[in-house]
């Protein structure tokens, strides 16, 4: 890694991610030694791969900015034990980071391309507990299992009501929900059979695909 990308690695969790509340010190390690961003970004955006920015995708997609990624990594701390189902893989760049910290990952993305991307520069890196599917993920995709955590990558206006239904007792949801440009960062936690709700910081990506509001018509 060249010095100015290991400089500007340094100065992304040092300026932006440990001054927006991401202390713990798992997170903070993935972010500064385990998963290299530049490494999960087009070649035209490398240099940009640490600065406080979404990164654009193909189909219209982005990277979320480096200190939500950091919230969100935060937001459900996933154990060394656990299982994590992703919804939205996008780049693959937080999957990789979320593989450091737990012990399996699911990743379900919408658009070929982008997933066979994420498949390649995960298994470039070694990240061999992540597995990657093609799905829709809204009104399509059933897992047929639980899992300890549940990140969606991409807004919902609202929560649908079966991903609640995707987890374990005790397990984490982390969702943006709302209507833009004021949408809400939640953490659900299940607790026997209902959900406890953590609002965490306010914020406002791009709607997952079929999860955006019903429009409204007017006369």
């Amino acid at each position: 890694m060249s010095l100015n990308i290991e400089r500007a690695r340094f100065n992304m969790v040092e300026q932006q991610v440990r001054p927006w509340d991401v202390l713990d010190a798992r997170v903070l390690d993935v972010l500064a030694h385990q998963v290299r961003r530049d490494r999960y970004v087009s070649a035209e955006h490398a240099q940009l791969a640490y600065a406080d920015l979404e990164l654009p995708l193909a189909h219209g997609q982005s990277m979320m900015k480096p200190v939500v990624e950091g919230r969100v990594l935060q937001a459900v701390l996933a154990q060394a034990g656990e299982s994590v189902l992703e919804i939205g893989t996008g780049s693959g760049f937080l999957a990789a980071c979320l593989s450091r910290l737990a012990r399996e990952v699911t990743s379900i993305e919408l658009y070929d391309d982008l997933a066979a991307s994420a498949r390649e520069r995960l298994q470039r890196d070694g990240f061999d507990n992540v597995s990657v599917e093609v799905a829709e993920a809204i009104n399509g995709y059933e897992p047929r299992r639980e899992f300890d955590v549940v990140v969606l990558t991409g807004a919902v206006y609202s929560l649908p009501e079966r991903m609640k239904q995707w987890l374990k007792p005790g397990g984490r949801l982390f969702a943006v929900i709302g209507e833009s440009p004021v949408q809400q960062a939640i953490v659900f936690t299940r607790e026997g059979t209902s959900l406890r709700e953590t609002s965490l910081f306010e914020t406002d990506l791009a709607y997952l695909t079929n999860a955006a509001p019903p429009r409204r018509f007017s006369l």
